[in-house]
C-alpha cells in the first residue's frame, strides 16, 4: 500500500468506515487510505452481525486489516457486534461515516441507509466515495466466487491486499 498523503481534513475529525470485510479487498484499502488521508482519525469497524454467516472468522478479518493499515498511525482497527452504525458512530464521537459507492445499486442502498443514519444519529454526516474504475467490480462476493478454479490464483492476487492472498492460497 502506497504511504498515506498528508492529512487535509480538520485536525479533530474522526470517521467510521464499516464493513463486513469478508475478506478485505483492495477496493476496502483503496476507501480506508483515503478515509485516512480525510479524517484526523478512521475507525475501520469489523461489523458482525449474528444473522449473517462469515466466510472467515472475525479475529482473522481484523488482523488483515490491522496488516494493511499498519502503516497508516491514524487508523483504528476494531469491530461491531448487533449495533446500528449511526449509534456506533455517535459513541466513539465520530461525526462522519465512510462509504463506498460502487454502482447504481450500492448508491440506492447506500442513498437509504444515510437518511435511516441521520435519523438514528442526527448530525452525523455520510461521505460516499467512488473508487477508481479498476475497482468499481470488485467484492467480498466476487472474491470467494472466484476461489477454486485452476488459475484462481493470478485473478485474486491482483483483486486482494497481499496478506489476504497469501492466506487464502495457504487456506486452499
Amino acid at each position: 500500500m502506497p504511504p498515506t498523503p498528508p492529512q487535509t481534513g480538520p485536525s479533530d475529525t474522526t470517521a467510521v468506515y464499516a464493513g463486513s470485510f469478508d475478506p478485505p479487498t483492495t477496493g476496502h484499502v483503496w476507501m480506508i487510505a483515503q478515509g485516512a488521508r480525510m479524517f484526523s482519525q478512521l475507525i475501520v469497524a469489523v461489523a458482525r452481525n449474528p444473522e449473517k454467516t462469515y466466510s472467515y472468522p472475525i479475529e482473522q478479518r481484523l488482523g488483515w486489516l490491522r496488516e494493511v493499515s499498519s502503516d497508516l498511525p491514524n487508523v483504528r482497527i476494531t469491530s461491531i457486534e448487533n449495533e446500528f452504525l449511526a449509534r456506533y458512530a455517535a459513541r466513539v464521537g465520530a461525526k462522519f461515516i465512510i462509504r463506498g459507492i460502487r454502482n447504481e445499486d450500492d448508491y440506492q442502498y447506500e442513498r437509504g441507509m444515510r437518511y435511516v443514519n441521520a435519523d438514528l444519529s442526527p448530525g452525523l454526516t455520510t461521505v460516499f466515495l467512488m473508487p477508481p474504475r479498476e475497482l468499481c467490480e470488485i467484492s467480498s462476493s466476487f472474491v470467494k466466487g472466484m476461489i477454486g478454479p485452476d488459475g484462481w490464483e493470478d485473478v485474486v492476487a491482483k483483486i486482494v491486499p497481499e496478506p489476504v492472498f497469501r492466506d487464502l492460497v495457504a487456506d486452499k
